[in-house]
C-alpha cells in the first residue's frame, strides 16, 4: 500500500525546509511529506497522484506565495482531494485573511509562523486533523479508472473490453464531480471520452483496444517468428487447444482479436457444464482456462486482428492487420461466431447507447429497477434473462418463433418460466426505435395480428444468431454457403478429396482443405454449438496436429 501523503507548499526555502524536518521527524515513518515550493509545483504533484490513485492525507499551504496564493492553491488542491485536510500557514498580520479562508476553502486550521516548539504548536494540530482523516470514508482508487458519458458507445466499449479481460476498474461519471475532478487531473476537457487512468498513472484519451491492451499489460506482440501452433480464436475450443496443446510441448500461441472466452466468456450463467453442478459464469471460466493455459507456457496474444492465411512450403505463414506475420508447423481454426446484426432502421446509431450486442454482464448494474428487452431464443439469451431480471423491474424476450422450445435448454425454459419479472413475446420482433442522443422508445410487432406497439425501452440486448467471421479465408479453405470452415469427411464428395490436396491420405478429422490447418468449436460446419461440445474439439484437435507432425 501506498503510504498517505502530507504535502506542505512554501516558497521561502528555509521555512520549506524547515517545517519538512519537523514533518519527517514526527510523521516519517506512517507518511509521505512532500515538499513544493510554489503552487504551480505543488498542483502538478498532486495531478500525478490523482491519476496514480495515490492517497493525499493533508495539504499544508503558505498564505503569502508569488503567482499562486496559499488560499488559491487550497481551493484547486481540494477539487482533486476533497478529503485531504486543509491547513494555512501564515503570518499574525495575515490572520483575519486565514478566518476568511475558512469560508473560502473550507479551511480545517490555520498555523501562525513561527510554530516552534512543534510538540505544541504543530503536532497536536496535524495529530488531530489526520485521526479525523484516518477515520473518513477516503478509500484511494488502485484500479484503473474509467470516466465517460453514460451514453458514450466507446466509453461502454472500453468497459466491456476490460470487463472481458478480467481487468479491475472503477467507472467515474464525467458530469459528476470526482469524474471531473480526474478529467482536472488528466488535462482532459471532457469533449473526448472516455478517458482512461492507468494504475501508473498515464492518462489515454479515447484509446483503441491495442493502445489500451498495451498500457494495462496484456501482452499484444509474440515472443517468437516460428511456432508449432498458432490458435486463432480465444473462445472455449481456442483455449481447449491452447490448453492441451501447450502442455503436451508444442511451443503453442493464441491470438485473441478482443478477448478470451469468445461468445461463452459473456454468458453471466452456464449451468449445465459438465462438473460445475452449481454453474459459473462465462468469465470464470474463460479466467481459469486462461490461467490453466499460461501456467503450461502457452502465449495469449490480445488486440491483434488475423487477416489472412497463407500456406508457404512446410509453413503456415498468419497474417495480422498491421502488416506482421507469424509463421508455425500448424494452425487451429478457433474463431467462433459473432452475433448478427438487427436490420432496423436508425438502430445502429443506438449501439453501445442503449443497444447492445450481448455484454449483458457489463450493463447489468444500470439496469436496475428498469425495464428490460432482449431479442433472441437461444441459450445466450436465456441466460441474460435470468441474470438481468435480478435488478431490473421487467425483462421481455422478443422471439420470432412460436416458443423457445426449439431454441433453448430446457433447464433456462423452466427458469424463466419461474420468474415473475420474466415475460416472453412469441412471433414477434423489433422493428423501429426512437431517441435523441440514447435508446429512449421500441416498436415492437406481433407477427401473428400485425399490430405494432411503441413502448419505452432504455436498454435492448440483441442474441440474434450468430455468422461466423471467416471472409479473411476465402480462396484459401472451403467453406460452406453460410461461411463454416469445412473439415474431415464433408470435404470427400463422391469420394474425391478436396481441389488442391494433394497428399495421398484423406483429411483428418477436424482438418481443413489445407493440410495443417484444423477447425475446431462453432467455426466449424455442422459442429454442436455447446462450450462443451468446443473444448472437446480443441483438445481433439491437437491431437490431430500431433499425428500430422509425426506424418504430415
Amino acid at each position: 500500500m501506498v503510504q498517505p501523503a502530507i504535502l506542505s507548499v512554501d516558497d521561502d526555502p528555509s521555512v520549506s525546509r524547515a517545517i519538512v524536518r519537523d514533518l519527517r521527524r514526527n510523521y516519517g515513518e506512517k507518511y509521505r511529506i512532500i515538499r513544493a515550493q510554489s503552487g504551480e509545483e505543488a498542483l502538478a504533484a498532486l495531478k500525478e497522484m490523482k491519476l496514480r490513485g495515490d492517497p493525499v492525507a493533508v495539504l499544508l499551504a503558505d498564505y503569502r506565495m508569488p503567482s499562486m496564493s496559499g488560499i488559491e492553491f487550497l481551493e484547486q488542491g481540494m477539487d482533486l482531494y476533497p478529503a485531504a485536510k486543509r491547513v494555512l500557514l501564515t503570518a499574525y498580520a495575515d490572520t483575519d485573511a486565514a478566518i476568511d479562508a475558512i469560508n473560502v476553502v473550507d479551511l480545517d486550521h490555520y498555523l501562525l509562523k513561527p510554530w516552534d516548539p512543534p510538540e505544541e504548536k504543530l503536532y497536536p494540530v496535524l495529530d488531530a486533523l489526520l485521526d479525523a482523516w484516518v477515520t473518513s470514508d477516503r478509500k484511494p482508487v488502485t484500479e484503473t479508472k474509467v470516466v465517460g458519458h453514460r451514453w458514450s458507445a466507446r466509453s461502454s466499449e472500453v468497459r466491456e473490453f476490460l470487463a472481458r479481460n478480467q481487468l479491475p476498474y472503477r467507472w467515474y461519471m464525467s458530469d459528476e464531480p470526482e469524474g471531473q475532478r480526474l478529467l482536472e487531473a488528466a488535462g482532459a476537457d471532457g469533449m473526448c471520452l472516455p478517458v482512461v487512468i492507468t494504475c501508473a498513472g498515464h492518462a489515454l484519451v479515447e484509446p483503441s483496444d491495442s493502445e489500451l491492451a498495451h498500457h494495462v499489460g496484456l501482452a499484444t506482440t509474440p515472443a517468437s517468428d516460428f511456432y508449432d501452433l498458432v490458435v486463432i480464436g480465444g473462445g472455449p475450443a481456442g483455449l481447449g487447444a491452447a490448453v492441451y496443446g501447450a502442455s503436451e510441448g508444442l511451443r503453442t500461441v493464441l491470438i485473441e482479436r478482443t478477448a478470451t472466452g469468445g461468445q461463452a466468456g459473456q454468458s453471466s450463467r452456464i449451468e449445465n457444464y459438465l462438473g460445475f453442478p452449481d454453474g459459473l459464469s462465462g468469465a470464470q471460466l474463460a479466467d481459469r482456462a486462461r490461467r490453466q493455459a499460461a501456467k503450461f507456457g502457452a502465449e495469449v496474444i490480445t488486440t491483434r486482428d488475423v487477416v489472412a492465411l497463407e500456406v508457404n512450403g512446410s509453413a503456415r505463414t498468419v497474417r495480422f492487420a498491421d502488416g506482421a506475420s507469424l509463421d508455425a508447423h500448424t494452425v487451429i481454426l478457433a474463431t467462433g461466431v459473432s452475433y448478427r446484426q438487427l436490420s432496423v432502421p436508425g438502430l445502429g446509431e443506438f449501439t453501445g447507447r442503449g443497444v447492445y450486442y450481448g455484454s449483458a454482464v457489463t450493463e447489468a448494474a444500470r439496469c436496475s429497477d428498469q425495464d428490460v428487452y432482449i431479442v433472441g431464443g437461444a441459450n445466450s439469451a436465456g441466460q441474460a434473462a435470468v441474470y438481468l431480471a435480478r435488478g431490473a423491474r421487467s425483462v421481455t424476450i422478443v422471439v420470432r418463433a412460436r416458443s423457445l422450445d426449439d431454441s433453448m435448454s430446457h433447464y433456462l425454459i423452466q427458469q424463466i418460466r419461474q420468474n415473475p419479472r420474466i415475460v416472453v413475446r412469441a412471433c414477434s420482433e423489433v422493428v423501429g426505435v426512437e431517441g435523441d442522443d440514447h435508446l429512449e422508445r421500441i416498436t415492437l410487432r406481433d407477427n401473428t395480428t400485425g399490430r405494432t406497439e411503441t413502448v419505452d425501452a432504455h436498454w435492448l440486448f440483441l442474441f440474434i444468431g450468430a455468422a461466423p467471421r471467416t471472409d479473411w479465408l476465402d480462396g484459401v479453405v472451403v467453406r460452406d454457403d453460410h461461411g463454416y470452415v469445412v473439415s474431415g469427411p464433408d470435404l470427400v464428395v463422391d469420394g474425391k478429396r478436396p481441389r488442391g490436396w494433394e497428399l495421398e491420405r484423406m483429411p483428418q478429422h477436424l482438418e481443413t482443405s489445407v493440410p495443417g490447418v484444423f477447425a475446431a468449436g462453432d467455426v466449424r460446419s455442422d459442429s454442436a454449438k455447446r462450450v462443451a461440445s468446443a473444448v472437446g474439439e480443441g483438445a481433439m484437435a491437437v491431437m490431430l496436429v500431433h499425428r500430422y507432425l509425426a506424418k504430415p
